[in-house]
């Protein structure tokens, strides 16, 4: 995928009992399907379907249990013609068997350090991938995470998770770049990272910002998780100023429609929904 100047929405699918905003809620398959139906018809690029939770202090999910959650859904939602499906995994077979059954995207939060495979398995599908910065795991993350700078810190990381990517034979117009908001950083770091964007932008690969519900929003406005929209929409418009080009949330519609709006001032032009929509 090249840089683009459209921003591109990502729905995200949890099937799983433990995530932090909507743990449980799309845990049956045929729920996480209509779910997915939704976040389609409200105007999502991506939908990213993940079975095991990352958020701080979440347990491991064994492999055979993870394909159990996943694969009834991306298998539906391909047949129903669905917009491209991306596995959120850290696990080679789970990707590989996900992208046999039709998702075009890995969008892994390890950034290929957890699964020697997972390199490989990009690399002989020709799709697209995410790579995240995580300080760890998901289970210890959030303890007393430091940084001298965390945007040079995390800009080389991501530079050298690209280079890597590079080594194992995936195409540089296939790999897309996260910070990682959230990840093993405090709300200070989260704020640094948003507010200096445009320096791991500079990279030059699409840039994907997953700032939706997360609990720095929370600390910041005292709002609980089901009350932090304005935030995120917030974060996610200067985050597009930024350099940000894809945007992982929750509340699809709403984000398209910021974004649209954000998208016409930088550009200076607008053209319909409808057209920016095909």
């Amino acid at each position: 995928m090249s840089a683009h100047t459209r921003p591109l929405v990502m729905g995200v699918v949890n099937v799983t009992p433990d995530s932090f905003s909507d743990g449980g809620m799309f845990l049956d398959a045929d729920r996480a399907i209509s779910h997915g139906r939704l976040l389609a018809s409200e105007g999502a690029d991506y939908l990213d379907v993940g079975g095991e939770s990352t958020r701080p202090g979440a347990k491991p999910v064994s492999e055979p249990e993870e394909l159990r959650r996943v694969l009834p859904v991306i298998e539906q939602l391909v047949d129903e013609g669905a917009p491209p499906i991306s596995i959120d995994t850290m696990k080679s077979r789970v990707a590989r068997t996900a992208l046999e059954a039709g998702a075009l995207v890995v969008n892994d939060v390890s950034a290929f350090r957890l699964d020697p495979e997972m390199a490989s398995v990009v690399a002989e599908a020709g799709v697209d991938c995410c790579l995240m910065h995580m300080l760890g795991e998901p289970r210890t993350m959030q303890e007393d995470p430091r940084y001298d700078d965390v945007v040079s810190e995390v800009k080389a990381f991501l530079e050298e998770r690209l280079a890597f990517a590079l080594s194992q034979g995936i195409a540089e117009d296939s790999v897309w770049l996260d910070p990682g908001i959230g990840f093993g950083k405090t709300v200070d770091h989260n704020l640094e990272l948003l507010r200096r964007l445009d320096e791991i932008a500079a990279i030059g690969r699409p840039l994907v910002i997953g700032t939706s519900r997360k609990s720095f929003l929370g600390k910041i406005t005292g709002r609980d998780v089901g009350e932090r929209l304005a935030g995120t929409i917030a974060t996610n418009v200067l985050a597009y100023e930024k350099g940000a080009r894809i945007f992982r949330v929750h509340d699809v519609a709403p984000i398209v429609d910021a974004l649209e709006v954000a998208a016409a001032t930088v550009r200076g032009k607008w053209t319909t929904s409808a057209s920016t929509r095909t």
